[in-house]
C-alpha cells in the first residue's frame, strides 16, 4: 500500500478494508484507560473533611459508648458530614437507607429526599442543613435507624447469603465498632472490605455522568474552535431519520452531513455495543444511495480500555466509519481529517 499511515483517519479507505490489522494497531497504540483518574466533580469529600465529620460523631457519643439518636444528631449539627460517615458505617446507599428507613420506622423517607440531602452534604460540608431538610421527622427517622441497626450488628442469614452488616466495623454491633474506634481493625480485614467495595465505587457513581462526558467534550471544544455549526443531542432525544439520535449532526438535524459518536467504555462488553450502534449509523448513511457513496460521513471519536480488547470489533468500527475512529490522543485531528473541515470557519480548532 505504499507509504504506511499511522492512524486510518489518514489513509485511504480501499488501504484500511484491503488490510485493516496495523489500523488496528494503531488506534489500540492511541487508546489509554482513564480508569485511574476519576472526576472530582463538586461533590467529592476530601478525607480532612471526612475526618472531621468522624470526629465530631465520635466525641458527641462518647467514643461510640453512647450511640444514640440524640448524640448522632448533634454530631449532624455540629458537622453535617457525620451524616455521612453513619452512611458509610451502614454501607448503605442514600436509596437504601430510605428504603430501610420505611420499613423500619414507618416513616415516609423517599429516596429523593435522602439523595438530595447526601448530596447537599458533599457539595457544601461546612453549611448547616438547610429547613427543608430538617422539616418533619424524616432526618430523625433516618438516624434512629442506623442508630438500631449499628447497634444490632450483624443477623445470622446462613451459608447462601452475607449479611450487609456483616463487616469488621459493624458485625458485633457496637463493640465491633467500639473496637475500630479505640484499637483499629486488621488491615487484612480493611483491604478485603475495599476489595468487596472498590476504592471510589460510590463517588465514581456519583460523577459517573462527567466520566462519560470526556469524549464529548472533547469533540465539542473541536468543533467550538473551528466555529462549525453542529447540533449536540440530548440523552434518549429523537431526531427525524434517525431510530437512535448520534451524539452530534453537523451542521443540524435537519441537513445531516457529518455524525459524531462520542463513546467512552471501559468494558468490552459496553464497548460491542456501542460498535453496533456505530455500525447502525453506517447502515443509515447508504440507505437510498445508488453510487456507493454515503449520505453522511460517520466519524467515532472513542476513549476507555474498552474498545481495545476486541481486535475484531475495531475492525468493524474502522470499517463501518471508513477510517474515521479518533481517540481522546488523536481528537486534535478530528477537523482536518474528515469532511467537517469543510464547515470549518476558523482554523483554531483545525489541527493545522
Amino acid at each position: 500500500m505504499g507509504l504506511m499511515m499511522r492512524f486510518p483517519f489518514e489513509a485511504d479507505f480501499a488501504d484500511v478494508q484491503a488490510d485493516p490489522d496495523p489500523f488496528v494497531d494503531s488506534v489500540f497504540d492511541a487508546l489509554r484507560s482513564d480508569f485511574m483518574t476519576v472526576p472530582r466533580g463538586d461533590g467529592f469529600l476530601d478525607f480532612a473533611t471526612f475526618d472531621q465529620g468522624y470526629e465530631a460523631l465520635k466525641q458527641t457519643t462518647a467514643g461510640f459508648d453512647s450511640f444514640t439518636p440524640d448524640a448522632v444528631l448533634a454530631a449532624v449539627d455540629r458537622s453535617p458530614v457525620a451524616l455521612i460517615v453513619v452512611r458509610t458505617m451502614l454501607g448503605f446507599s442514600p436509596s437504601e437507607w430510605a428504603c430501610i428507613t420505611r420499613e423500619h420506622t414507618g416513616v415516609r423517607v423517599d429516596q429523593g429526599y435522602v439523595r438530595s440531602l447526601d448530596r447537599s452534604i458533599r457539595t457544601s460540608p461546612a453549611t448547616p442543613l438547610r429547613a427543608s431538610h430538617r422539616r418533619g421527622n424524616r432526618l430523625a427517622a433516618l438516624v434512629a435507624t442506623a442508630c438500631a441497626l449499628i447497634a444490632a450488628g450483624a443477623d445470622d442469614v446462613g451459608q447462601e447469603f452475607v449479611h450487609r452488616l456483616d463487616k469488621a466495623d459493624t458485625r458485633s454491633g457496637l463493640m465491633s465498632v467500639r473496637a475500630a474506634s479505640k484499637r483499629g481493625v486488621p488491615y487484612s480485614m480493611l483491604l478485603y472490605e475495599r476489595f468487596l467495595g472498590r476504592p471510589f465505587a460510590s463517588h465514581r457513581d456519583s460523577v459517573s455522568e462527567l466520566v462519560g462526558a470526556i469524549v464529548e467534550i472533547a469533540v465539542e471544544n473541536r468543533l467550538i474552535a473551528a466555529n462549525i455549526s453542529y447540533r449536540k443531542t440530548g440523552r434518549a432525544e429523537r431526531i427525524e431519520g434517525f431510530d437512535q439520535a448520534p451524539d452530534f449532526v453537523v451542521p443540524n438535524e435537519f441537513n445531516p452531513k457529518v455524525v459524531i459518536e462520542a463513546k467512552l467504555s471501559e468494558d468490552d462488553g459496553t464497548a460491542r455495543d456501542k460498535v453496533t450502534r456505530i455500525q447502525h449509523l453506517a447502515e443509515l448513511a447508504m440507505e437510498g444511495v445508488s453510487d456507493n457513496q454515503p449520505r453522511f460521513e460517520v466519524i467515532a471519536c472513542i476513549a476507555g480500555r474498552g474498545f481495545s480488547v476486541r481486535r475484531e470489533d475495531m475492525k468493524k468500527l474502522l470499517l463501518a466509519t471508513r477510517g474515521k475512529v479518533f481517540t481522546l490522543r488523536t481528537v486534535d485531528r478530528l477537523i482536518d481529517a474528515t469532511s467537517l473541515a469543510s464547515y470549518a470557519s476558523s482554523q483554531n480548532g483545525s489541527g493545522r
